[in-house]
């Protein structure tokens, strides 16, 4: 029985989607800035370039909502930073499955 949800190897380790996942958890760790991150997000545009336009659309969004958001204390703002992260950890992983689709085509 084959898995319909089971990854190439090849994408798991896909270096654009390390490279994005590794400043996630550098910002979460503190080791970077929100401004650094996004600078790194933004960099990717190989990555932007082989999935659907939605997906540069919805990233822009939440990184700008990030880079907002960190002009603020966390009361002061609407934009919750780890909200804003989980939601970018399911932009890479949607990011993930959709590359291995495509691939697979």
């Amino acid at each position: 029985m084959h898995d319909s949800n089971a990854l190439p190897a090849s994408l798991m380790d896909d270096p654009r989607l390390r490279t994005l996942r590794d400043a996630l958890a550098d910002l979460r760790q503190g080791r970077s800035g929100v401004s650094n991150f996004c600078a790194v997000w933004r960099a990717q545009s190989t990555l932007l370039e082989a999935l659907p336009a939605r997906y540069a659309d919805v990233a822009e969004d939440l990184l700008g909502r990030l880079e907002a958001g960190s002009l603020f204390t966390e009361e002061s703002c609407s934009f919750s930073q780890d909200d804003l992260l989980a939601n970018l950890d399911v932009w890479l992983d949607k990011a993930q499955h959709t590359l291995a689709h495509s691939a697979s085509l």
